[in-house]
């Protein structure tokens, strides 16, 4: 249960981060980047057809490769996608943004769970439940916090902490996580 568990705390920065950004993402775009509700919504949207057109592919690729790999990589396009969030100033380039976080959502998505399955052998159901409530933390964490630095410093330097929160989530992803394989 080591390895879950350093797992998790590899990933809890990643969790806190998007519990931090999501739960205030669509008013920073509508105020800030210009969006009106459609466009919050059709933004979201591609975000979401992303993921769901590539996680089979993702799934697949999951069995091929060592997911430490995939879950590093997710990692590296959601640090990737918090910057450059925070420098767009129309709604309109947040598609691409968008369209890659929702890819990052399924590539973390789908190896996370299967690596854990690898490696808490004939405790699955214990492990799962370790890594839940790690996701669970973040979104109890993040929201608050990220309202605050929102409110207090801006959107966009509430961004650029995410993205150093993800970036030190990678460093311990780096050390603390075994490969799968």
């Amino acid at each position: 249960m080591k390895r879950v568990y350093a797992l998790c705390v590899s990933l809890l920065p990643l969790m806190i981060s998007s519990g931090m950004i999501y739960s205030v993402l669509p008013i920073y775009i509508a105020n800030d980047l210009r969006a009106g509700e459609m466009q919050v919504g059709m933004l979201f949207t591609a975000g979401a057809a992303t993921g769901a057109i590539s996680s089979i592919f993702l799934g697949k690729l999951a069995d091929k490769i060592d997911k430490k790999v995939l879950v590093f990589t997710s990692q590296i396009i959601f640090a990737a996608v918090m910057l450059l969030y925070s420098i767009i100033n129309y709604y309109i380039y947040a598609y691409p943004i968008h369209i890659l976080e929702g890819f990052a959502w399924a590539m973390i998505s789908v190896s996370t769970p299967a690596l854990i399955a690898d490696i808490a052998k004939d405790k699955k159901g214990e492990a799962m439940g370790i890594y839940n409530t790690t996701w669970n933390l973040g979104w109890v964490i993040g929201p608050f916090f990220g309202g605050t630095l929102a409110q207090l410093y801006g959107f966009r330097l509430t961004l650029r902490i995410s993205f150093l929160m993800i970036l030190v989530g990678l460093i311990l992803t780096h050390f603390l996580v075994k490969e799968s394989r």
